[in-house]
């Protein structure tokens, strides 16, 4: 029996504290946390570099209100998913700027771990279903 590699997520949280928390949750989920980055560039240009499975990411960064490009840019890579985590999700605009779905922030380990299984389980092609508690999915998800 094969092993799938596990996911790799891109955390784009400008602050540290939580970023630290996430990280460590995805680590003890079994997750590979390729980066954390702070503001839209840097997420942006780790985007680019790591090519991560799952972008995890805030609206509003240490340069404003900037998740939305941040996720326009690396939903336009394929083999990237994006999912907003954030409090401002009335920044989000209707087309959710590429990204699948969104988890409210503040956010408990149990929404996080569900709603990575959920894009997981999406990603290697499982029908629709319906989306775990705390995952509120794009229109055209």
């Amino acid at each position: 029996m094969t092993v799938a590699p596990a996911m790799r997520i891109l955390v784009v949280e400008d602050e540290v504290l939580i970023a630290l928390e996430l990280e460590y949750l995805l680590q003890d989920l079994g997750y590979e946390t390729v980066g954390v980055a702070g503001s839209s560039a840097e997420a942006i240009a780790l985007g680019r570099s790591t090519s991560p499975d799952v972008a995890l990411v805030d609206i509003h960064l240490v340069d404003g209100p900037t998740g939305v490009d941040v996720a326009r840019a690396l939903s336009a890579d394929p083999r990237t998913t994006v999912v907003f985590m954030t409090a401002n999700s009335k920044r989000i605009p209707e087309d959710f700027a590429g990204a699948f779905g969104v988890i409210a922030k503040p956010y408990s380990e149990r929404v996080v771990a569900s709603a990575l299984t959920y894009v997981a389980e999406r990603r290697a092609g499982a029908g629709p279903g319906a989306a775990p508690d705390g995952l509120s999915l794009a229109p055209n998800a």
